[in-house]
């Protein structure tokens, strides 16, 4: 065994990492026994006080690289610790996973995200909380009305830090930035790293370490990608005809808040159970489709790019982008929805005849061509096939899979069931759902 195999199988479990016994228990009660890469490598420096640069996609266990080690330094004598998100789903979904953990330690937490009630936010704050997970917009209304402080926040951490800054929470960042003691530990959390988060690193971070357990961009290892060329008017029956053919459970992408109502109200009259997730619905409402989607209650949940980091479905086993998205890194982020915890996933995005450059974009991004096929709408491919992926050929193509720096090809009949006959067989492609995933 080298050098480097020695090094990989360090930490080939939790208990070897010195994590607090109260903190293994849990764990192992939870069946978690082997680290993920960007827990392998982020909780040992974040135990021992290192500011870290964590580059990670989601679904990758990035809440317990920074959760154990703010737990286990609180449990040992830190005063405070405060978890900074873009999106109240991803703030509620952080607290879920820490409860058990911080409730064996004894760590009361609080959340703070708009739409939540003031005054019931203000009484957890009397409660003298040793853990705060908010959003950007929300804890500064506390700040204001100094109705919470941040003297003794102790350990920082900012996740989905690129999300945040591309949502225009950088004003917001940088007030919280200012009522925290300089002598803090913080973690960041990105999944890119453009300019303005290493810019934000330089300024706030004490020599961070940094660790990235995929290329910026890249998408999720197991998650099957595909096109499909329709014309606009035909997505909606395009739509019905896929998640028909799929039996487990579906996220939908729509560009915006009205588009996702109305893919909504069509499922439903298609007799599919569909709930929708955006920034016109209130607090409640978002959490209750989110919940009923956890629990089965929905096959299908519609959703804007507000909720790409905050939904944390193990179940998910195909994403739809009913419209490509308007940033390039929103495709990386949506798609990460499925092939989490180490289990396969589809994606497939439509896209009409006029958007080639969206196309190219994302494949630079993904550094991986996307294959595609044409809706029986159209009687050719109308994109630029120049400066796209190469046809498939008539003996069947393989669909491209996220982060294998390139495509993969399989014969045409490995998969069984023939696609839905909305889906020109013009170039014969391999069927999307020869086997029925369970939800």
């Amino acid at each position: 065994m080298n050098e480097s195999d020695k090094k990989d199988k360090r930490y080939d479990d939790f208990s070897s990492m010195g994590i607090n016994p109260k903190i293994l228990k849990i764990l192992e009660k939870q069946k978690i026994s082997r680290p993920t890469p960007i827990q392998h490598q982020a909780i040992p420096s974040g135990l021992k006080g290192k500011d870290l640069i964590g580059v990670a996609q989601t679904g990758t266990g990035k809440t317990f690289a920074f959760g154990i080690p703010m737990l286990q330094q609180l449990s040992s004598g830190k005063k405070r610790g405060l978890i900074v998100l873009p999106t109240r789903e991803l703030a509620y979904q952080v607290e879920e996973a820490l409860k058990p953990f911080a409730s064996a330690l004894g760590i009361r937490m609080a959340v703070f995200v708009g739409g939540a009630s003031m005054q019931l936010q203000r009484r957890d704050i009397k409660r003298n909380p040793r853990i705060l997970i908010a959003t950007p917009g929300r804890l500064n209304d506390h700040l204001e009305r100094k109705t919470v402080s941040l003297k003794e926040v102790e350990l920082l951490v900012l996740d989905e830090a690129d999300r945040m800054l591309d949502m225009g929470f950088k004003p917001q960042i940088n007030k919280i930035l200012s009522h925290i003691p300089r002598e803090r530990q913080t973690l960041l959390f990105s999944a890119t790293m453009p300019q303005d988060i290493v810019k934000l690193a330089t300024a706030q971070m004490n020599l961070p370490l940094r660790i990235e357990v995929a290329p910026a961009g890249t998408a999720a290892a197991k998650v099957e990608q595909e096109l499909i060329i329709v014309r606009q008017h035909d997505k909606q029956s395009l739509l019905i005809s896929l998640i028909k053919e799929f039996k487990g459970q579906v996220l939908v992408f729509s560009r915006t808040k009205h588009g996702a109502k109305k893919i909504t109200h069509a499922l439903n009259e298609a007799d599919f159970r569909a709930a929708e997730i955006h920034s016109n619905r209130s607090l409640v409402q978002r959490r209750k489709a989110l919940e009923g989607f956890k629990r089965g209650s929905y096959q299908v949940l519609v959703a804007t790019d507000i909720a790409s980091r905050g939904i944390d479905v193990t179940d998910i086993g195909l994403v739809i982008n009913y419209d490509l998205p308007d940033d390039p890194s929103d495709y990386v982020h949506r798609i990460g929805r499925t092939g989490r915890a180490d289990r396969e996933g589809l994606a497939i995005s439509f896209a009409t005849p006029t958007q080639a450059k969206h196309i190219r974009d994302i494949e630079k991004l993904i550094r991986t061509p996307l294959q595609r096929r044409e809706h029986e709408s159209i009687p050719s491919l109308s994109m630029d096939s120049r400066s796209s992926s190469p046809r498939r050929s008539r003996g069947g193509g393989g669909r491209s899979r996220g982060g294998s720096g390139g495509s993969r090809s399989r014969g045409g009949s490995s998969r069984g069931r023939k696609p839905s006959s909305r889906v020109s067989n013009n170039r014969k492609p391999k069927s999307n759902f020869s086997k029925k995933r369970k939800g």
